[in-house]
């Protein structure tokens, strides 16, 4: 949808995830071996992969001030599950959140990518479109951070012109 770049750091696997879901198509990529191997999938994660999904949703609209498109399990409980581990790089010194075990999981990897995104203050950029068949996630760039579309050129272009043709001109 978007021909916005991707996220900065770990941002770009939450992003990617988000975005595996087309709403206006209804297109799943996780549907296919491959969308499923660019995320390190199993189709066993699928059902879990897809919750953590859309509850990221919900945490990107809220970060572009939209309520939730519908009731999921708060993001921050399923970030609770997620197993980190303090990894501290012997050459500086330098402290991160990191997935704990060999094969983390989807959730750990999103986990730390969400504590990556904290601590560099990137979090709360990482927003879902403003559109009801889109919600597609992007990273706001603007210099004031209050981007509202994943596209001005599709989605933000749509709703202009929705507000225009509502105006009865």
């Amino acid at each position: 949808m978007s021909e916005r770049s991707p996220a900065p750091g770990g941002l770009a696997l939450v992003q990617a995830l988000v975005n595996t879901l087309d709403l206006e198509s209804g297109a799943d990529s996780l549907d296919t071996p491959e969308g499923r191997a660019r995320l390190a999938l199993t189709e066993d994660d699928l059902p879990a992969a897809r919750e953590l999904r859309e509850s990221l949703r919900v945490a990107l609209l809220a970060h572009a001030g939209h309520p939730p498109h519908r009731a999921v399990t708060p993001l921050g409980e399923l970030l609770a599950a997620a197993p980190l581990v303090v990894a501290v790089d012997p050459a500086d010194g330098s402290a991160a959140l990191a997935p704990a075990g060999a094969r983390p999981s989807l959730l750990c990897r999103v986990a730390a990518a969400v504590a990556e995104a904290l601590a560099a203050g990137t979090w709360m950029r990482l927003k879902a479109c403003e559109a009801a068949d889109c919600h597609w996630a992007y990273y706001d760039r603007s210099p004031a951070g209050r981007g509202r579309w994943c596209s001005m050129q599709v989605c933000g272009a749509r709703a202009k012109m929705r507000r225009y043709r509502a105006k009865g001109a």
